[in-house]
């Protein structure tokens, strides 16, 4: 049984990963899911000159509220066990970091609202971060 892992990044969630994890629980092939919310780091960028930290914060969390809570309720309606972590860092590192320190045994990522490069662009760098195998869901 696998330990799943599916990240959720941007604002356009983790739905078709939460499905899948919910399709491969019902097929008895995964025990648990982790879904981790991975928040880029507010105080690097030139919004952080014209915006309070709290107020940048609390806008990252308000925009990933939807995509979570929908990737949640999905899990949750399937009856998969899972625990979900809010994280701080640059996206695959933070990932990837996660993914050793659970001892995650896959990666599912919904990149289904990713385009080409940046599919790529993800995925080479969670394939230089990690050793867990990665799935992207497209």
């Amino acid at each position: 049984m696998l330990k799943m892992l599916i990240p959720v990044v941007d604002h356009g969630g983790a739905v078709q990963a939460a499905r899948y994890a919910a399709f491969m629980f019902l097929e008895h092939c995964v025990s648990e899911v982790k879904l981790l919310e991975v928040l880029e780091p507010i105080d690097q960028g030139r919004t952080a000159a014209f915006h309070s930290r709290s107020s940048l914060l609390r806008k990252e969390k308000h925009a990933m509220l939807a995509p979570l809570i929908e990737a949640r309720s999905i899990l949750e309606d399937a009856g998969v066990p899972y625990k979900w972590k809010r994280v701080f860092g640059r996206g695959t590192k933070a990932i990837a970091a996660y993914a050793a320190t659970t001892q995650s045994d896959v990666v599912v990522i919904d990149a289904s609202h990713f385009g080409f490069f940046r599919r790529l662009i993800v995925l080479a760098n969670l394939w230089r971060h990690t050793t867990t195998p990665v799935t992207m869901l497209h």
